[in-house]
């Protein structure tokens, strides 16, 4: 009896050893695809925590101007940032935040964005540059999309979905086995030393950042070409008017929205029925009106109105603060200017405020200062895992291989991780689609290649 209950217990250690080490391969592969894209944006995104605080420092010199006089008509300012662009239309008017700051007006040709920095009183224009060009919008596409498009998007969003994996596999090598104490375990060991040091560098940073870094991929993907779009066919499918969304998926998607934006509203139709226009898209006479009107409204800066086109037949305002939960979004009457409708951010649906929310938090700006600490913490973290990573990995990597755990069976992964794998898969297309490329691969292909077999550490 006391014979079978030895056998049982060590098939179950030498099962334990050989899924720890099966565990152990697909976290090194995750964090050899992931690491230069952690460490990236990682960088990206600390820079773009800031980006209330850098960009006012950009714009100083244009928010205390000399101004003697009466101000010039936001109808007049309009005219002037559109006679810098021939043919060119009044994408959307920013409400200055004081009467001494230069007025931002977007004009738009096509899917081009141009800011144009307007001196409230002369009508000077201060400065002009391409929205595409502003540093943090440089930062943003740096961030989401490699600055490659669609495609950057694609491949940003497959090394977020295994950074997935890569923080689950590495909580599962990280969990207590046979240990005593908490050093190793929650905080690290800084005197030992060489490889213990670094190991409990990136095991135990990595234990205090997954749950923050989860959240920021999670809080990111509605902003991906490929899940996000899903994202908007499946709650398409279950409304009956198409869905309105304030965010993009994709550099496509942006560029379409904005080219839509940029297309004045035909003179035909109003509301979906055939009578004219009040204002026509070329006259924004009614600006003069409707600016006063926003003003007294106080919403959160920056505050944008936009005139009828393509996404609508009425001259809108809204609110495009990054604290999302204080947007709020005007529809106006286009032959009076008043306010004919307000959507309230908590009027929104569910979805969308868990969205919100969540974007919020991910761009450091949902609960002041705190937020961006603890956002430049987590990506202080991320970064740190990366370059303890490349130590470790050296350290224990032999010549002529690639350094990964040397496989030693295949042994059958215990239902739950197998589970893990399957939703995993499913909720994270990108990452379900690779990985079955890759067993693909490594079975017909790399595996049967002796050179191959011992470069990744095939060999049994």
């Amino acid at each position: 009896m006391k014979s079978n209950q030895r056998s049982i217990n060590t098939f179950k250690q030498i099962q334990s050893k050989l899924t720890y080490n099966s565990v152990w391969r697909w976290h090194f592969y995750a964090g050899l695809f992931c690491i230069p894209f952690a460490i990236w944006l990682s960088i990206t995104g600390g820079i773009y925590l800031f980006k209330p605080q850098i960009e006012a420092w950009i714009d100083r010199d244009y928010d205390n101007l000399v101004v003697i006089g009466q101000l010039a008509t936001p109808k007049q300012q309009v005219a002037a940032a559109l006679a810098t662009i021939p043919g060119s239309v009044l994408n959307a008017y920013e409400m200055p935040t004081s009467e001494t700051s230069a007025v931002r007006i977007l004009v738009g040709k096509d899917k081009q964005l141009q800011r144009v920095y307007v001196h409230p009183q002369t009508l000077e224009i201060l400065n002009s540059v391409p929205e595409d060009e502003r540093l943090m919008q440089l930062i943003f596409h740096l961030h989401g999309d490699l600055l490659a498009g669609d495609k950057g998007s694609y491949l940003v969003e497959l090394a977020a979905s295994w950074m997935v994996v890569l923080i689950i596999t590495g909580l599962y090598l990280w969990w207590p086995r046979n240990v005593s104490g908490l050093a190793g375990i929650v905080y690290p060991r800084l005197t030992a030393g060489g490889r213990t040091f670094w190991r409990d560098i990136h095991s135990i940073t990595g234990l205090w950042v997954a749950f923050f870094v989860l959240f920021l991929i999670i809080s990111g993907l509605p902003w991906a070409k490929s899940w996000g779009g899903m994202l908007k066919v499946v709650r398409q499918s279950t409304q009956t008017t198409v869905v309105k969304q304030d965010w993009t998926t994709g550099r496509s998607s942006e560029l379409a929205e904005r080219q839509a934006n940029n297309t004045p509203a035909n003179n035909t139709g109003h509301e979906g029925h055939n009578m004219a226009s009040p204002a026509a898209p070329s006259d924004y006479s009614i600006l003069d009106h409707i600016v006063p009107v926003i003003a007294a409204q106080e919403l959160a800066y920056p505050v944008l109105i936009s005139p009828p086109n393509k996404n609508g037949p009425n001259w809108s305002a809204r609110s495009d603060s990054q604290n999302r939960p204080l947007r709020v979004n005007l529809k106006l009457d286009s032959a009076t200017g008043e306010i004919i409708e307000r959507k309230d951010f908590s009027q929104r649906s569910l979805l969308d405020r868990i969205i919100g929310v969540g974007v919020a938090a991910h761009e450091g700006q949902l609960f002041g200062w705190f937020n961006q600490a603890l956002g430049v913490l987590t990506a202080l973290g991320v970064f740190l895992l990366g370059v303890s990573s490349v130590v470790l990995w050296w350290g224990r990597r032999r010549p002529g291989t690639l350094g990964a755990p040397k496989i030693i069976n295949h042994p059958p992964l215990p239902a739950y991780l197998s589970l893990i794998i399957v939703v995993l898969g499913t909720l994270l297309p990108l990452l379900g689609i690779s990985l079955i490329a890759i067993l693909l691969i490594e079975f017909s292909l790399l595996s049967r290649i002796s050179a191959t077999r011992h470069f990744l550490g095939l060999n049994r």
